[in-house]
């Protein structure tokens, strides 16, 4: 089965490709969105996994025109910004699922494989999860200024720095990749 990858984190981009060829996966990889379309047209994959953020764009955008060209490709979207909103986006562009990071490998193969996860639609997001990701969001947003994203959120600087030094909430367990 044809996959192709955009992911711009290139650590993470070649980790998913060595995984999913292991998994019997034909995979390119690409890091950023301006080839993708032609790829796409050429390659002809089976299923096309889009990182959502994509330095200051998202792949958003890329995801009517790919469905259009691909009508029988399963798209999926995955995000270290997991938001209710983008999800909704990607959802009504067309895309076939929406995946937060860190990735599971047994979520992403299920929803590779068009497969319901046990307990994924009925287990939204920890709220401190929800937390750390908008924090993080607002802090790429303001080129990792601390003071600036304080300000954005209202809240006091040191609070905000405490807030980043403690470890991201787990989703779920993790079982393979990871995002930086």
């Amino acid at each position: 089965m044809k996959l192709l990858l955009l992911e711009d984190d290139q650590a993470l981009g070649q980790t998913l490709q060595r995984v999913l060829t292991r998994k019997g996966f034909e995979v390119r990889h690409l890091s950023h969105c301006e080839p993708l379309l032609c790829e796409a047209q050429a390659f002809g994959p089976q299923v096309v996994l889009l990182d959502l953020k994509l330095g200051a764009t998202t792949s958003l955008p890329f995801i009517e025109p790919l469905r259009s060209l691909l009508p029988q490709a399963r798209i999926l979207v995955i995000t270290g910004y997991a938001a209710i909103a983008s999800a909704v986006a990607a959802i009504k562009a067309g895309a076939d699922d929406y995946l937060p990071k860190p990735l599971d490998m047994a979520s992403l193969l299920a929803a590779i494989g068009g497969e319901q996860r046990l307990g994924a639609e009925a287990a939204p997001l920890p709220p401190a999860r929800l937390e750390w990701e908008h924090i993080q969001k607002v802090l790429a947003d303001n080129d990792g200024n601390v003071s600036a994203t304080a300000r954005s959120l209202g809240m006091h600087r040191r609070t905000l720095q405490r807030k980043l030094a403690k470890h991201p909430v787990a989703c779920e367990p993790d079982n393979g990749a990871h995002s930086s």
